[in-house]
């Protein structure tokens, strides 16, 4: 890293006990330097996030780091405003114009929603309003895109990852709840999965070699998981079957009802469906899917072989004996066939059985890992997309605040934001240090002169300039669009 007249940045620890300062995070410019406010990390942090049972692991997975910050924006605001960070009558400027930049961020996140909302009512499955406007397969595909876009558009504000359906078969091996899961993926129109969150959790198990002893283990988890999707058309379906699998259309016809048999009757294909769970197990995503199927374990197989087959065995040996006897005695050989299909109806039942609990399984655990559903997933992702863009902004600018930093040096505060997270959160993060730096000059909070320099509104200044913004907000509203589609009378 340079120094003299480039900017440097870099992320000194110091000590503090009873009533001193708290630490800070240096960031100098030339022979010029401010600061961060940097707690100790010796002793607990009230405001980290207080998840029972939970830590944030640094596995191999986690070397390639998420853009996720997984604190509180208010812990975020009360150690970026602490009163020795900034010059006297500073650190209250800045504490509200962080206030006001929260509710601006909101507010537009929010009439960016209020557009996507009305697209996504006609693919609604929760909607109870009445229909009052057609739309042509060209409006739906068109509104459909638009709606998908703007979700994942939502996903990855919101420091979602993405899962591709590729990589789906290779994180679901060994099921945490026991469950051998199948799902065909050629049933979705659009499919979408994120995460956001790696951690473990832990939990408890019985083990046969330790001879059924309760033992601690760490599941790993996604702490957040989304899925968006859209069945194929029946259409659409018996086409790709016939092009991929080379079969008739009478064929093709025969296998679409058959999966269609798989889903529930009120899942139609017209809408678009998003889920939002939380702590769900890696190895068991393929639950979240609506057509889902269970199939038996080896071990249940073998355990349900060996019990109908020994019992069907000596149920058919006896019943012979007797049905020889048919000729001097046939109310016992009508017994003994009459048993005999008791019996092999007692084995079809236990496979039945078997399968329901399979079932119930999947259900109980999907209860408790659900948050929200369809247009409520959507609200609560715009909602997590504001706070970390909020999160991402702050950060920036109580370093640009403080002291001009050439374009040059960027890459410098981002490596210093990130040590700065580190250090007082131990946690590691990839700061998104571009698209917090757009969005800041977008809103003229931030300014870039002609040779490169970005320097930052002075926290009062720019408390009035977003209170300015607000005062015109209504009057730069997009109109409703009224060509898409048309109106019907009823």
């Amino acid at each position: 890293m340079s120094s003299g007249t480039s900017a440097s940045v870099a992320a000194n620890l110091k000590t503090g006990t009873g009533n001193a300062p708290a630490p800070l995070i240096e960031v100098r410019h030339g022979s010029e330097s401010a600061t961060i406010p940097q707690p100790i990390v010796a002793t607990p942090d009230p405001v980290l996030p207080q998840l029972s049972g939970f830590r944030i692991v640094a596995d191999a997975e986690q070397m390639a780091r998420e853009t996720f910050i997984p604190i509180t924006k208010a812990a975020l605001i009360d150690r970026l405003t602490h009163d020795d960070a900034w010059a006297p009558g500073l650190a209250k400027d800045a504490r509200k114009f962080f206030q006001y930049l929260d509710y601006w961020r909101r507010q537009t996140y929010s009439a960016d929603l209020r557009e996507v909302d009305k697209a996504y009512e006609a693919f609604n499955p929760d909607s109870d309003l009445l229909a009052t406007r057609a739309f042509s397969d060209t409006d739906r595909a068109r509104m459909q895109a638009r709606v998908v876009s703007h979700v994942q558009s939502l996903l990855l504000r919101s420091n979602y990852t993405r899962i591709l359906p590729t990589d789906l078969a290779a994180m679901t091996q060994g099921s945490h709840y026991g469950l051998d899961l199948h799902v065909d993926l050629d049933a979705f129109d659009e499919l979408l999965v994120y995460y956001r969150g790696r951690s473990t959790k832990k939990e408890h198990r019985r083990e046969i070699r330790k001879f059924y002893r309760k033992t601690e283990f760490e599941l790993p988890i996604f702490r957040r998981l989304f899925v968006l999707f859209k069945l194929k058309t029946a259409d659409q379906r018996i086409a790709h079957l016939m092009a991929t699998k080379g079969i008739e259309r009478r064929e093709a016809v025969k296998a679409v009802k058959k999966l269609s048999a798989q889903l529930p009757a009120a899942m139609l294909p017209g809408n678009i469906y998003m889920k939002l769970f939380k702590n769900m197990p890696r190895s068991d995503i393929e639950m979240i899917f609506p057509n889902t199927r269970v199939r038996f374990r080896m071990m249940d197989k073998v355990r349900l072989g060996v019990t109908s087959g020994a019992g069907v065995g000596m149920g058919l040996f006896g019943a012979v004996g007797k049905i020889a006897l048919a000729a001097t005695n046939p109310i016992a050989a009508a017994g003994a066939v009459a048993g005999l299909g008791g019996l092999a109806l007692r084995q079809g039942m236990n496979f039945m059985n078997q399968r329901q609990r399979y079932m119930v399984v999947m259900a109980q655990n999907l209860y408790f890992h659900a948050m929200a559903d369809n247009r409520s997933a959507m609200i609560k992702l715009a909602d997590r997309a504001a706070e970390e863009d909020v999160k991402e902004e702050m950060l920036l600018y109580s370093v640009l605040a403080k002291e001009p930093v050439p374009r040059s040096d960027i890459e410098a505060v981002d490596t210093g934001i990130e040590r700065y997270l580190r250090r007082t959160f131990d946690i590691e993060v990839n700061f998104d240090l571009q698209e917090a730096l757009d969005r800041l000059i977008h809103d003229g909070l931030v300014k870039e002169s002609a040779d490169g320099i970005l320097s930052a509104l002075s926290p009062s200044l720019a408390a009035k300039h977003l209170d300015g913004k607000w005062d015109v907000f209504l009057d730069h509203l997009i109109a409703d669009d009224t060509s898409v589609g048309v109106e019907v009378e009823r």
